[in-house]
């Protein structure tokens, strides 16, 4: 879908894609789907993209922060959620009390979680969370036992799941794949040994579901590709996978300067000739990398147009030949029409496009259209 010319920087988020994407994803798989909508659905709207995926199937949304569970809540969500990510003295007792599936990563953390249970009165659904080699969140296995103990000890929770992160599934022959698989399964076998009521083993994200089958278990974790990006650029393959944000604002002014003029802050770009430069009203004020500072390209005019010089807060420049004050500056989208695509902008500011993506906001406006209802369903 094309979508229609805009008079404000805009970010546009087709939710069309973000359905075919979970249904192509689901379809790769026995396990349960959950679609991870954390950091604002990776800047696409947590609210709005997790109603897509909702009725694309996908069982189980996830999220980092419990302040992201309650507002899918509030927002209307009643399917299972999944919130990871909880500070120290954090506070369970909404959460719980709103049938918040939370993780746990320690006996202290679980202590908390059983007091907040207890006040409100409803049992916590906890999914214990093993170390299997991220050395990032999690229990080591050297104080595994002891959460497993905790967890079947405590009075108002049921551990229902144990869970991990992988490492390197990007690399389909990376051996710490393998290695995390191995700590998994015994860390389950421990949980399930003292008679925790395990519903749930996840462990795959993404590039797991894709590229390492053995990963899958009972719930697969699917972040990046639900918005039609690859994990795993060069490896994967071809992908049904269609981007689902396009970033895009009318150039300013276009204006022509001579030869030898330094364009934008510190002069890192001198005009070789008389030339005609265009002007696009985003910034790093907005989420656009500094880093792409004359290494970026946009499309105007359906022409790929190189970034001059560098990226300020408000504004950029670009190559304008034949390009009018009004029209519109695509920074990126799905590609169909020659665009560059977030991960062209990934690879000209050396990071990976969940970067991209995530960044986009500031003072862009952002829209969520339906290309399905246009007759242009994927």
């Amino acid at each position: 879908m094309t979508p229609a010319p805009t008079a404000l920087p805009e970010i546009v988020v087709d939710l069309a894609a973000i359905r075919h994407n979970v249904r192509w994803l689901a379809s790769r798989t026995e396990a349960a789907m959950m679609t991870v909508v954390k950091a604002d659905a990776y800047g696409h709207g947590m609210v709005e993209v997790a109603g897509a995926a909702r009725e694309a199937g996908a069982e189980w949304l996830g999220v980092a922060t419990l302040a992201e569970a309650v507002e899918l809540r509030r927002s209307g969500d009643r399917g299972p959620v999944l919130a990871w990510i909880a500070v120290p003295g954090a506070d369970y007792d909404e959460p719980l009390a709103l049938d918040v599936d939370v993780a746990a990563y320690s006996v202290a953390q679980l202590a908390d979680i059983d007091a907040a249970a207890a006040r409100v009165g409803r049992r916590a659904r906890v999914h214990l969370k093993i170390d299997t080699g991220l050395s990032r969140g999690g229990a080591t296995r050297a104080d595994w036992d002891a959460v497993v103990a905790a967890a079947a000890a405590a009075d108002h929770l049921d551990a229902v799941g144990v869970w991990s992160h992988l490492a390197c599934a990007d690399d389909p022959d990376h051996p710490a794949t393998r290695a995390q698989v191995a700590v998994f399964d015994d860390a389950v076998a421990v949980a399930r040994a003292a008679g925790l009521p395990i519903e749930v083993r996840h462990l795959a994200n993404s590039a797991g579901l894709l590229l390492h089958p053995q990963t899958h278990y009972d719930l697969v974790r699917c972040g990046l590709a639900t918005y039609g990006l690859d994990p795993a650029p060069g490896v994967t393959g071809p992908t049904e996978l269609v981007p689902a944000m396009t970033v895009r604002g009318p150039v300013l002014i276009a204006k022509q300067i001579p030869a030898g003029a330094g364009v934008s802050y510190g002069h890192t770009f001198t005009a070789p000739e008389d030339m005609r430069v265009a002007v696009v009203p985003m910034g790093y004020g907005d989420g656009i990398p500094r880093a792409a500072s004359s290494t970026a390209q946009v499309s105007i005019g359906g022409t790929r147009r190189q970034v001059l010089g560098r990226i300020c807060m408000d504004q950029f420049v670009v190559e304008g030949d034949g390009v009018e004050a009004g029209e519109p500056a695509v920074l990126f989208g799905p590609g169909r029409d020659g665009e560059p695509t977030a991960q062209d902008w990934a690879q000209w500011c050396d990071t990976i496009s969940y970067e991209i993506v995530t960044r986009m906001g500031g003072r862009q406006q952002r829209v969520h259209v339906d290309s399905e209802t246009a007759g242009e369903g994927h």
